[in-house]
């Protein structure tokens, strides 16, 4: 390794430095006169010239000095040497003549920090005062911060792991002073003892961002449109733009949606949008996620976060659905949304052998899916495939009751367990009405319209469906 030097322990000692900064006393006409506060390790040469060359000189009290007494490896903090974690930082562009921020991503960097060395640093703060009275001033207002600590911050670099640390109070030294000894001078000096835990970090390696930042596709099937999550708890379909019933043809024969006719145009933003728990995404390209909203909401007049609204429109839903959004400040290609429950859909209500509820716990594929998990009580699986025959001798062994009786569901029902037995409570072959039902693992509501379940009013949302005011 190349000389390497960033002045980490000095950070930390220059934050303690401030910490005792900044304490005043009241003197004897009253005035109040801040306390100096001094590094105390330093040379000879230093503190004769201090002195002003003269040995007859008193130092002026009071004051504070502070200075290192230790640092000693914390084994007990010790990690893998070894380890190397990867930031990717996307920056937006920076036009440096106009001396502002574009509405564009800008350099793209991977940053990669080694695991850094755990040390305990310890610091004596010595106070210098004339009198008892001075002493205690001083030292009644630094021994009420430490309750046993106080938190420090070293860097504002957002990648730096390290830059957060405590500092405690271990131990106080009242005087210095003892009778008769030590009484040839009227200085006393009190000792506070701290202790705080540091990290030293090596260099860290900055590079061009390795990953795949554009992925120029789509997550729909548009002719199925199925979304499998994961083998054990996939999601549903989401809305589709192809369907037959959702489209219609202008004038000039082109494919337009027919829920374009029921809202005006968007206030200001002229973009695709996909809707999902509670986060809005634009969609560019095919990209969900494409595009930071920043510069966007921007265009929109008099917009307000945590007070502007969004209004999504969909053909099926009676009324608008309606919350109030605001730019996800860690995450500018989030629009966060708080939604009026007033305007959501409700939940259809479903009676059960033990629970009466609009909702389903799992979603699932009983062909890979174990429900000896969730053998309990009320709970409520919907089921993407069918799973036994009234024509099998045997059925699957994982789905039987305690009575050994076999499952017999067909695609889209919902079951529940009774405590003995898995009862169909939702027969789709036999339902036609509209029915929403609310999954409780990822909180998304979907809607059964007679043939399938669909999202019921996330999704993706075609410019002139939605709009924000």
């Amino acid at each position: 390794m190349q000389f390497f030097y960033d002045g980490q322990i000095r950070r930390y000692i220059t934050q303690i430095i401030r910490l005792m900064s900044n304490f005043s006393y009241k003197d004897g006409d009253g005035s109040l006169r801040t306390i100096p506060v001094m590094y105390g390790d330093i040379s000879r040469q230093v503190s004769h010239i201090i002195r002003d060359n003269s040995e007859n000189k008193l130092p002026s009290v009071p004051r504070m000095g502070v200075y290192v007494t230790g640092v000693e490896m914390d084994r007990s903090r010790l990690s893998d040497s070894s380890f190397i974690s990867k930031i990717h930082v996307r920056e937006r562009a920076y036009d440096s003549t106009g001396k502002e921020y574009l509405n564009e991503q800008g350099k793209n960097v991977t940053v990669e920090r080694l695991m850094p060395t755990p040390y305990t640093l310890t610091l004596n703060a010595d106070i210098w005062s004339s009198n008892t009275e001075q002493k205690l001033q001083i030292m009644e207002q630094i021994m009420m911060l430490f309750n046993p600590s106080l938190e420090i911050q070293t860097t504002d670099n957002y990648v730096d792991w390290t830059s957060l640390s405590v500092v405690e109070l271990s131990n106080i030294n009242f005087s210095s002073r003892t009778i008769p000894l030590g009484t040839e001078t009227e200085v006393d000096v009190a000792t506070l003892s701290f202790t705080t835990p540091i990290y030293i970090s090596p260099p860290t390696k900055v590079k061009k961002l390795g990953v795949i930042t554009h992925i120029i596709t789509s997550i729909f099937n548009e002719q199925t449109g199925n979304i499998d999550l994961s083998q054990t708890m996939p999601e549903l379909k989401a809305y589709q733009d192809g369907y037959e019933n959702s489209i219609k043809l202008d004038d000039k024969g082109k494919a337009v949606r027919k829920d374009t006719d029921s809202v005006q145009g968007t206030t200001g933003i002229n973009v695709d949008i996909y809707v999902l728990n509670s986060v809005a995404q634009i969609i560019t390209k095919g990209v969900i996620g494409g595009e930071v909203w920043t510069g966007n909401v921007l265009t929109i007049p008099n917009f307000k976060n945590g007070l502007s609204k969004l209004y999504l429109n969909r053909e099926g839903i009676d009324a608008q659905v309606v919350g109030t959004v605001a730019v996800n400040e860690a995450n500018p290609f989030q629009l966060l949304i708080d939604w009026d429950e007033d305007t959501i859909p409700t939940d259809t209500v479903i009676v059960g052998p033990i629970t009466t509820s609009g909702s389903v716990d799992f979603i699932v594929d009983p062909t890979k899916f174990d429900p000896s998990t969730v053998k309990q009580n009320g709970k409520r699986l919907l089921l993407l495939k069918g799973i036994g025959s009234s024509d099998n001798e045997d059925g699957a062994d994982a789905w039987k009751g305690d009575s050994n009786i076999d499952l017999v569901a067909g695609a889209n029902d919902i079951i529940e367990w009774n405590g003995t037995n898995w009862e169909v409570i939702f027969d789709a072959s036999t339902t036609t009405d509209t029915t929403h039902i609310t999954n409780l693992n990822t909180g998304v509501q979907y809607k059964w319209n007679g043939s399938e379940w669909l999202l019921s009013f996330e999704g993706e949302y075609r410019k002139g469906t939605w709009k924000i005011q």
